[in-house]
């Protein structure tokens, strides 16, 4: 069984993010870039599949600028089989939108025919939550969302999902898309043979139009502001002053 992962280029999720003065947009001059880490989990989560026998070819595929082919390399190290860039351009400040992504993708599904959609919930740069959901909408499959267990077996997948309530179990029939959460592993680090091995590995470069899919944005940012800064915390001296406070003033009871 082939496992399709999609993982994306975004800022490193330790650097402090910075809005551009004229507020148009996030400032990624100078700003060291990485692997989207739930994508990461999913990378490592198609590896465990491929170690236990369930998986056969783990595919790495990112749709972004150019130098969205070092996720892509990182994915390859990490372990996975093959790689596939769909181009966009050169203007990292310039997002390919879920629905484009979600299409891209699609193609890609109907070319290599996998048997599972392995891929983060959410990029930590915009947290839209929904290529995933766009994606299995297109393919006409079962999606589960949240994911932080899976299981593979007898062309069906068992998640755990982490809903408000716990969690929620549900069993899927293959091929479908599986969005991990932060609970479902801890990613290795690829090690330095890997590494190595990682240069010679099929890498394939295509751009939207070779797969018939326009990714012009239907969406326009208006303004990106940085959030409020916190207010300091106050500390009470008895139980009765913090009942007042919740009652009075936050109204939580």
């Amino acid at each position: 069984m082939k496992v399709l992962v999609p993982v994306k280029r975004v800022i490193d999720y330790n650097v402090k993010v910075r809005v551009r003065t004229d507020g148009s947009g996030v400032d990624l001059a100078n700003v060291k870039m990485s692997m989207n880490p739930f994508d990461e989990i999913a990378v490592e989560e198609a590896l465990r599949l491929r170690e236990s026998g369930i998986a056969s070819e783990i595919i790495a595929v990112s749709v972004g600028v150019r130098k969205a082919q070092l996720v892509l390399r990182t994915a390859l190290a990490m372990g996975a089989d093959r790689a596939i860039h769909i181009v966009t351009g050169d203007d990292p400040h310039v997002d390919v939108e879920p629905l484009a992504v979600a299409k891209i993708l699609h193609r890609i599904v109907q070319q290599e025919q996998p048997g599972l959609v392995l891929m983060g919930k959410q990029a930590i740069d915009n947290d839209l939550n929904a290529t995933g959901q766009m994606l299995a909408g297109l393919m006409a499959c079962g999606q589960a969302t949240f994911a932080s267990e899976l299981r593979v077996d007898d062309g069906q997948a068992t998640a755990t999902r982490e809903v408000d309530g716990g969690l929620q179990v549900v069993q899927l029939t293959l091929p479908c898309v599986v969005t991990v959460d932060l609970r479902m592993n801890e990613p290795r680090y690829p090690s330095l043979p890997n590494i190595r091995k990682a240069r010679r590995k099929p890498f394939a470069v295509h751009g939207p139009e070779d797969l018939g899919v326009d990714i012009s944005p239907r969406l326009n940012i208006l303004h990106t502001v940085e959030p409020p800064a916190r207010k300091a915390g106050e500390i009470l001296s008895t139980v009765d002053d913090l009942v007042a406070k919740l009652r009075d003033e936050a109204e939580v009871i």
